[in-house]
């Protein structure tokens, strides 16, 4: 276990976090959904630690680091064909069902975070994500019967993060110091 092991988590964790309360609070104060599009600003972790990575020094890849990347991978790509998705569906249909990736999300990174305690044998995140399961399914299920979407559901989303990659994140990050 490296020094930092958990800040991956924290990269991802804070920023749905912050951007769980200050869009709550937007569409709260505001009445205006528009601030529900402030989401997309999750797709500018990834491109900046990609881009940070590749101008650090290249480290030693190992099987497991080759396993944990692939599947992020396919789940980023899951992430970026159901917002493709949801817009195509939305230009033949003339309905825009965002509202859909908040619960999408919660599964995709819950099932990431999941896979990832499995491959590291850090059993937080095998269970942690849980909580994230949860609030998606709510979310899913208010979907399909009230078709109501509350801003206090930011509010659940953020939680879900911090208890599925905050916390063990900070965990990791301590087992990794002591260990040393």
């Amino acid at each position: 276990m490296e020094i930092g092991s958990g800040n991956i988590l924290l990269y991802y964790g804070y920023p749905a976090v912050i951007l769980a309360v200050v869009i709550y609070l937007l569409v709260h104060m505001t009445h205006n959904p528009i601030w529900w599009t402030l989401w997309f600003l999750m797709f500018l972790p990834p491109v900046i630690i990609n881009l940070v990575q590749k101008r650090s020094k290249p480290r030693v890849t190992t099987h497991v680091d080759k396993a944990i990347n692939s599947t992020w991978s396919i789940l980023g790509w899951l992430f970026f064909l159901s917002v493709i998705c949801i817009t195509g569906i939305g230009a033949i249909t003339g309905h825009y069902n965002f509202q859909l990736m908040l619960p999408l999300s919660l599964l995709y990174a819950g099932i990431g975070i999941s896979i990832t305690g499995v491959i590291t044998n850090f059993e937080l995140m095998i269970y942690t994500p849980l909580a994230a399961f949860v609030v998606a399914i709510y979310m899913l299920a208010s979907l399909i019967t009230d078709t109501s979407v509350f801003d206090w559901w930011n509010l659940l989303f953020g939680a879900s993060f911090l208890i599925m990659m905050v916390i063990p994140g900070y965990i990791l990050n301590n087992k990794a110091k002591e260990s040393c």
